[in-house]
């Protein structure tokens, strides 16, 4: 078998490869005898092997054909490995010589990996928060457990920030209603910022049964352009105002939270274990994110198409998943162009980060991995059955390990980038931490 690559541009390379005829015939025998195998054709008997002359008649030309392609897929995938060639992404194949009795050609169109070399980790800036839960912190997510299970109970009183509203309203621009501004019995939690700016605010001191008149423009960046930073005019009619009535701190209240106690104080103590659970996995992965961007900023690499395709699909798969899409939607008609990108995006770093990885030799450390899983078995009732479950299913423990190697991976990173350290507060960094990137 003979072979040469040639570079056409970038990380695109083409493969030329020759094949003896005879190592093809071979092939293609075989393929004529698979398929003519159990034929059926008028004049022979069933179950009867066809005179060779027969079946290459009748079935040659598939035989050929699909000979071919396997031979160009099997010497292709053997030349990678004999050239060490980095392949991503499958390859494209374009037979040149393909004559009975000649020896076969073809080119076979792929990319390659880019050769990183990684710029110095001192260039990268990281400024490494610390925070701690205080007391004002577990008061707030106690208030906050409480709002979300509230009873609402209708009220005469004036609608107050935090309050919800059942309302009808319709919009008006330049005095004509447009469509999607109306609605009727929508229920609106005030404060909540479901709303344009300004339309919430202008309910509150409303109460059931008045009626409001909103003067409000809607934001520059609204998602319909045609509405973009419009002034517009709201009639909106307040049916019912609800009050929260938040539940008490007792048992029945801690039970739905996986807490078996009626002391407030172990429940308090389990609440602020979460809470600095949470504040640890954000602060990392600040740090983390900060270390990606450097990373990503001092090192610049070209990127193989092919595997920004390959992530578009599986961003496109996970769109399909999230909204519910299923078997009724095909992934393949979302527009690529939604997702480029943020695929090009974690390519890139998927890029980098294996770049780190290989220069620097790591393995998954098997006391980061044990790290990992008992975070995550500190958050069930039996941490003993989250451990045999990891203990006992390869392909979950493999994604912990995939996981603690990229986090020694930003740890070496960390270890020679220009860090400084500065105080915050835990809702500072869950905020900071849950913002999209």
């Amino acid at each position: 078998m003979q072979v040469s690559i040639e570079t056409t541009s970038g990380l695109q390379r083409v493969m030329t490869i020759g094949v003896p005829a005879a190592e093809v015939e071979e092939k293609v025998t075989h393929e004529l005898k698979r398929i003519s195998k159990g034929q059926k054709v008028n004049g022979f008997r069933k179950g009867k092997p066809l005179p060779p002359t027969v079946a290459k008649r009748m079935f040659g030309k598939q035989a050929r054909y699909e000979a071919i392609y396997q031979q160009m897929q099997q010497s292709f995938f053997k030349a990678v490995q004999d050239e060490n060639v980095k392949l991503a992404g499958m390859p494209s194949f374009e037979p040149t010589v393909d004559e009975e009795g000649k020896d076969l050609e073809f080119k076979a169109t792929f990319e390659v990996y880019p050769e990183i070399a990684l710029a110095d980790f001192s260039a990268i800036e990281v400024d490494q928060k610390s925070a701690e839960v205080t007391d004002k912190d577990l008061a707030t997510m106690l208030e906050t457990l409480q709002k979300q299970n509230a009873q609402w109970e209708e009220s005469a009183d004036a609608a107050a920030d935090g309050d919800q509203v059942v309302i009808d309203f319709e919009g008006f621009i330049d005095g004509e209603a447009f469509e999607g501004g109306s609605a009727k019995g929508y229920s609106l939690t005030l404060g909540s910022g479901s709303m344009i700016p300004g339309f919430e605010d202008g309910l509150v001191g409303a109460k059931a049964g008045e009626e409001k008149t909103l003067d409000v423009s809607f934001p520059e960046d609204y998602h319909k352009e045609e509405l973009k930073g419009k002034p517009a005019q709201f009639k909106v009619t307040v049916s019912t105002v609800k009050k929260p009535q938040l539940p008490e701190l007792n048992e029945e209240f801690f039970k739905s939270f996986g807490v078996e106690t009626a002391d407030v104080e172990e429940f308090k103590t389990e609440i602020r274990k979460n809470m600095e659970r949470e504040l640890a996995r954000a602060l990392r992965s600040l740090t983390k994110q900060q270390v990606i961007d450097g990373l990503v900023a001092n090192n610049k690499i070209d990127v193989p198409s092919s595997l920004i395709d390959q992530e578009i699909d599986r961003l496109r798969q996970q769109a399909v998943q999230q909204f519910g899409g299923g078997q009724q939607l095909d992934p393949k008609q979302l527009p690529a162009e939604l997702f480029k990108d943020q695929a090009e995006k974690r390519v890139v770093i998927g890029l980098l980060m294996n770049a780190v990885i290989e220069a620097n030799e790591l393995t998954p450390s098997a006391e980061k991995v044990e790290q990992l899983i008992e975070e995550v078995a500190a958050t069930y009732q039996d941490p003993e059955e989250v451990r045999n479950y990891y203990a006992s299913n390869p392909q979950q423990k493999a994604q912990v390990e995939a996981l603690a190697l990229e986090e020694q991976a930003v740890e070496k990173v960390l270890a020679a980038a220009k860090v400084s350290q500065s105080d915050s507060s835990y809702e500072e960094v869950i905020r900071s931490a849950n913002q999209p990137g």
